[in-house]
């Protein structure tokens, strides 16, 4: 039998590196220049640490500092789609280098799972919490949050709360979707798929459609250009995008662009281009939100604005651990969605002449 291992302490570290055990305590806790220990001491140190595996003991440190390096990460069904889960790999690398540890709680919606979990993670005296939905959504703060630090990922709250959110940006995605269609030359025949083109026609709840139908009819309307007609979906499927497009394939005046309100419209949309004898990026432009992996599948690519899960996530963290207190009400963090400009979008040829060919928008360049 291998003789039994124990665990390297902070003394053998300083014996090895023939210091004091206070000095290397100061110079693995970051404080050598607040207490003014010389770089030639620190390089020992740290360098005995690694030789001999030195980990420090977190619950000691913990009982000493009264923090636990520990960021609860509670989302409704974040942990289990593979859509979203770069919200979760972007909060775990920003930890990581602020040397914490993620704890994921998963509600699927369940509000009593939802409290007793807040509950959970501030026993364990989580130094902060990150509660993340899905998709941007509102949402109603849970009691629990208010109790300590915590940031709202991709959910804005319904009520004015001291609680900082981060979210997408889809009110600059709107703009940038009118904006690559105007470039392009198209100044009538643009339908939306997904929404009504009027405001307030939206699917009750989803910030997403609200925040990109502004962005879109405010582009427009700037430039003298309004949408010909839309389709208010509850269902943001292949299928429900296919009836819809065919739908308004026999409006007046004809599709010449149709901007679908996520990539799975799209999906639909193509179909019921390619079923009646029309080209996506020939004759038709499609423009399109999220860019899930089926945006570069489909044929011609699909143009799209992504949604930065990852930045998301991360930028979470930092929020979360650069301002561990209450912040004004009202604050958002919106992170840019870039745009992933690909093949389903057509210059208009007949419109090279007309004034806003060409045309960028009071905002400057698309930027993407």
């Amino acid at each position: 039998m291998l003789p039994a291992v124990g665990r390297v302490t902070l003394a053998e570290v300083a014996r090895r590196a023939g210091v004091s055990q206070t000095t290397a305590s100061f110079v693995l806790a970051g404080r050598r220049e607040e207490m003014r220990i010389s770089a030639q001491v620190e390089a020992r140190v740290r360098q005995a640490a690694r030789e001999t595996g030195y980990r420090p003991n977190v619950v000691s440190r913990s009982l000493r500092t009264g923090t636990t390096q520990t960021i609860g990460f509670l989302s409704d069904t974040v942990a289990t789609t593979p859509f979203a889960g770069h919200l979760i790999w972007g909060a775990l690398d920003a930890a990581r280098e602020h040397e914490h540890l993620l704890l994921i709680g998963e509600t699927e919606g369940d509000p009593e799972l939802e409290k007793e979990l807040v509950e959970a993670m501030r026993d364990r005296q989580v130094e902060g919490i990150v509660f993340a939905s899905m998709y941007t959504r509102w949402v109603s703060v849970p009691k629990g949050l208010l109790d300590g630090p915590s940031v709202l990922l991709n959910a804005l709250p319904t009520r004015p709360c001291p609680i900082a959110a981060v979210v997408p940006d889809e009110l600059e995605a709107g703009r940038a979707a009118a904006r690559v269609l105007l470039r392009s030359g198209h100044t009538s025949g643009i339908y939306v798929v997904g929404v009504g083109a009027r405001p307030g026609q939206v699917p009750k709840g989803v910030v997403a459609a609200v925040e990109r139908l502004a962005g879109i009819r405010e582009v427009l309307s700037g430039a003298g250009v309004e949408l010909a007609g839309g389709a208010l979906l509850r269902d943001w499927q292949p299928q429900a995008g296919y009836v819809a497009a065919l739908g308004l394939l026999k409006r007046k005046p004809e599709p010449r662009a149709f901007i679908c309100f996520n990539d799975r419209l799209s999906v639909g949309t193509y179909q019921a281009l390619q079923d009646t004898g029309r080209k996506v990026g020939k004759d038709v432009s499609v423009v399109s939100f999220d860019d899930e992996p089926v945006a570069s599948w489909l044929r011609p690519q699909l143009t799209s604005l992504a949604i930065p899960h990852y930045e998301l996530g991360r930028k979470a963290v930092e929020v979360l651990l650069s301002k561990p207190g209450p912040v004004p009400e009202g604050t958002v963090h919106r992170i840019p969605m870039p745009l992933r400009e690909r093949e389903s979008i057509c210059p208009v040829e007949a419109t090279r002449k007309h004034p806003l060919a060409g045309w960028r928008g009071p905002r400057g360049p698309l930027r993407g």
